[in-house]
């Protein structure tokens, strides 16, 4: 395959770092994904030569500044291909995402006695709103069940929706297994008994293109961090007719149309839902980040993060007493593992030393977690800049403090 990861290594200064005075290894992409530097100049350009607040102002430095918010969001809706930019909505990240329909969906649409279902592999950010919802509106939480390869049970889920299903909430991709789960087949069952269906694509945006058209979604969620932008920026995609029935999420400034002490008219779409003065620094470098990811191309980037999952898979498999969680047949950059009885937090605290950034613990999925029979695990991630010499580096590690043990 013709992928130059070398010269792609050369956008991510972060990478060229020592740790200890060794080569950093930085394994920990679903936690976080580095910076490009056309995303770190265009944080900087934003601030030095545009940092006005948009919207309200008649100056030129609003105007620009304004002008390329405007940019950004048409630039998310063409990534996800949605119909309309005025169904992208700017948001911290996925977890305000999910809160925001959680809230506002909840209000509209969720009486005493209805259902949310979500799945056993989800982040407690797609858990514990849905859990405030059932709390204040009296509702009832339903979780779908997986097999030990880390696959949903579909039969279960498709006979567990009723009269009383309001929305699935379920992860694209697992940030534990790695699972990719069907959301199309997932979606056309919820939608065919009335269901509205909610996707957290926190840790798919950045693996695989996503069109939110085809998949028929009601919602998306993800996080900038996730795929080479900012941190604390956000999006969330909903349908127009959908979102038009859902009270603000939060008041304040430019989610108004009039205000007076008697009443207040909300803004149109999508300013409806963005209170206050939004990150407009961030929402143009989150634009770059995803024209980066296209220019690399998404045909590239799936074979060779493939091939990385293939070859360390393998690597790891090499290792006497080795435990690989999760093993679908449509997997993600994710590789969970434990080694004997050795502690995750042990291994990783060793692996550190030698230069190997890796992520420790229940990965904020304890009732996933709590169904593999595990107190946590050790799991490394995958990004298009990784290399197969990096996870020669870190088997060889591995094995190293393996053996002090």
């Amino acid at each position: 395959m013709d992928f130059d990861v070398e010269k792609r290594r050369e956008d991510f200064p972060l990478l060229a770092r020592q740790v200890y005075g060794r080569r950093l290894v930085y394994l920990d992409n679903a936690a976080t994904t580095q910076k490009p530097n056309i995303v770190l100049k265009t944080i900087e350009d934003g601030y030095r030569f545009r940092n006005a607040n948009i919207h309200r102002g008649v100056h030129l430095l609003s105007q620009e500044a304004t002008e390329m918010h405007e940019v950004a969001r048409q630039q998310v809706a063409s990534f996800l291909n949605a119909s309309s930019s005025d169904e992208i909505i700017f948001t911290r990240g996925t977890t305000e995402s999910i809160n925001l329909v959680a809230f506002s969906f909840g209000e509209s649409f969720c009486r005493a006695g209805d259902e949310i279902v979500v799945s056993q592999m989800e982040h407690h950010s797609n858990i514990v709103p849905w859990q405030l919802l059932a709390e204040r509106k009296k509702l009832r939480l339903r979780v779908i069940p997986m097999d030990d390869n880390g696959e949903l049970l579909l039969e279960e889920y498709r006979n567990m929706l009723n009269e009383h299903t309001r929305l699935v909430a379920i992860t694209h991709v697992s940030n534990v297994l790695g699972t990719i789960n069907p959301i199309k087949e997932i979606v056309e069952i919820a939608h065919s008994a009335g269901v509205k269906v909610l996707v957290d694509g926190a840790q798919a945006v950045a693996h695989l293109p996503v069109d939110v058209q085809s998949l028929d979604v009601d919602f998306y969620a993800f996080s900038g961090h996730k795929i080479y932008a900012p941190t604390g920026i956000g999006v969330l995609y909903g349908k127009r007719e959908l979102l038009e029935k859902m009270p603000p999420y939060q008041g304040g400034g430019e989610m108004i149309k009039k205000v007076t002490f008697e009443q207040t008219i909300f803004n149109e779409l999508p300013y409806k839902f963005e209170a206050g003065t939004p990150d407009f620094i961030s929402s143009t470098a989150l634009a770059e980040s995803l024209r980066y990811v296209l220019n690399v191309g998404w045909e590239s980037i799936i074979t060779y993060e493939d091939e990385l999952l293939d070859y360390a898979t393998k690597r790891l498999l090499e290792i006497d007493g080795v435990r690989i969680f999760g093993n679908a047949t449509k997997k993600s950059g994710v590789l969970s593992f434990l080694v004997r009885d050795i502690h995750p937090y042990d291994l990783g605290m060793m692996l550190d030393k030698l230069g190997i950034a890796l992520r420790t613990g229940h990965h904020c999925a304890e009732p996933l977690i709590d169904r593999l029979g595990v107190q946590g695990t050790i799991r490394a991630s995958f990004a298009l800049y990784n290399t197969k010499e990096e996870i020669d580096i870190f088997i060889n590690a591995l094995k190293r403090v393996i053996a002090f043990f």
